[in-house]
């Protein structure tokens, strides 16, 4: 994860599901292909929905992961189209 390069990134910690991902599809709408945007969360629910979602629309599941601190999740998605 160390060489992955975060084009936008967004804080929705705090805000539940569909928040997060209602966040991210505005950001991926706006964003040009093959950037990257990294959602924090503390929604568990985010961990699951998110990457659901990617693989349905057909975007890269960067990463998704627990934040060393363990109270939210970092998910990064890159625009594949």
């Amino acid at each position: 994860m160390a060489d992955v390069k975060v084009d936008k990134s967004i804080d929705a910690r705090g805000s539940y599901c569909p928040g997060p991902l209602m966040e991210l599809i505005k950001s991926i709408k706006g964003a040009e292909v093959g950037s990257v945007i990294e959602v924090l969360s503390s929604d568990l629910g985010s961990a699951k929905d998110i990457p659901e979602w990617v693989a349905k629309v057909g975007h890269e599941l960067v990463y998704n992961e627990k934040a060393s601190d363990g109270e939210y999740w970092r998910i990064a998605v890159k625009k594949v189209k």
